[in-house]
């Protein structure tokens, strides 16, 4: 193999890698927007054109990060995404995206607790050298409910943990990270 040949292989092998970076980079963009109610983040994730399906419902991607936040702030005090197994497969500026996720709602109240668990499978597409999703379907096939306690037994508040917060004064936001900031459970 030639040195040209081997140079064009190892800038293809690289495109490829920081193709699925992106990719991955978008999906979890989204449901780090949704639990800090980032709208910026949650919709810098879709195409102006995207559609969110979520069980019945057909959100336009520039509708759904105020439908998220919504959502999650009239049903929950906190929320968890988890982004765990990830699978995609990219052709040109095209990919198609399968995401384990993992959501975990802590009641308005702070006295139940409940995980949804299920796939996130995206089609994106790279559009003026930005991946971004087209078309998101959300699968539920797990759901639990639980008491939201401590493994000790102690309810969370009062408990003296750092709190997130849904808003850019998380400590996640901070530059640089100090232990002044925050608020505690």
């Amino acid at each position: 193999m030639s040195t040209e040949d081997r140079l064009a292989e190892i800038e293809r092998k690289l495109q490829h890698l920081t193709d699925r970076q992106d990719i991955l980079d978008c999906i979890t963009r989204t449901s780090r927007g949704n639990d800090r109610f980032d709208k910026e983040w949650i919709v810098g994730s879709y195409h102006e054109d995207a559609i969110h399906e979520l069980g019945r419902n057909q959100i336009s991607g520039s509708a759904y990060g105020d439908h998220a936040n919504h959502a999650h702030r009239a049903m929950c005090e906190a929320n968890l995404h988890t982004v765990a197994m990830h699978s995609c497969e990219i052709d040109g500026d095209v990919a198609h995206a399968e995401s384990y996720v993992m959501g975990l709602f802590l009641d308005n109240g702070c006295e139940k607790s409940r995980m949804l668990a299920g796939r996130y499978i995206d089609r994106l597409e790279k559009r003026e050298g930005k991946w971004a999703i087209m078309l998101r379907r959300c699968t539920v096939e797990i759901a639990m409910e639980g008491s939201a306690r401590l493994p000790n037994g102690s309810v969370l508040t009062g408990s003296g943990y750092l709190k997130g917060s849904r808003d850019k004064g998380d400590p996640a936001y901070e530059r640089p990270l100090s232990v002044e900031s925050g608020e505690r459970w």
